[in-house]
């Protein structure tokens, strides 16, 4: 079976959760072991998925006496971001985790183009736009920056090959095939039988 549009929304709309989140760390232990604490890992992360952020260009001003700053919003080409909480001062850390759930038709150096612009997307100063239940927490940009790639059982062999000859960590996930699509699957046999 071929990884569908609809196998990747799934991970997205889970991933999206806290707790789904968690357990996805739980699987690749030393970002875990980031969680600010282990007793209350539900308030010690923010997920913000297809996230936002607002970059600071600064520049000198014609006369030079002064420094002109501008702000720019821009999504970043990640799926989810995890952003660190502390959870008994309501504070972010500086630890942030990139998901990258592969998608459809993504070949290996698509994959990996998508981390790396994060990387030079966040190489400047930047703050988060935050989930509406988290504009209170200060959000600044990390100090430390790490992906997370999840790619699946169907995931061709090279992608996972190149991810590992990178040094780039991943987990693998199983397709979850839904009723619908196992309807359709029976529908489209039945017809070649036909």
């Amino acid at each position: 079976m071929s990884i569908q549009k609809t196998h990747y929304e799934e991970l997205l709309a889970a991933y999206s959760q806290p707790a789904e989140a968690i357990a996805l760390l739980k699987r690749y232990r030393a970002y875990l072991e980031m969680l600010p604490s282990m007793r209350r890992p539900e308030e010690s992360v923010i997920t913000i998925p297809l996230p936002i952020v607002k970059l600071r260009h600064s520049s000198p001003s014609a006369s030079g006496h002064m420094t002109i700053t501008t702000v720019e919003s821009l999504m970043l080409p990640c799926d989810i971001a995890i952003v660190m909480c502390d959870p008994e001062w309501k504070i972010k850390t500086g630890r942030e985790i990139f998901i990258f759930i592969h998608q459809p038709e993504e070949d290996f150096s698509d994959f990996l183009s998508r981390w790396r612009r994060t990387q030079v997307l966040l190489d400047k100063d930047y703050e988060w736009v935050m989930p509406p239940r988290y504009q209170h927490i200060l959000s600044e940009g990390a100090a430390k920056i790490y992906p997370l790639f999840v790619v699946f059982e169907e995931t061709p062999e090279r992608i996972k090959k190149g991810l590992k000859g990178a040094g780039l960590p991943f987990v693998t996930q199983m397709l979850v095939v839904d009723q619908e699509e196992t309807e359709e699957m029976a529908s489209e046999v039945a017809k070649i039988e036909d």
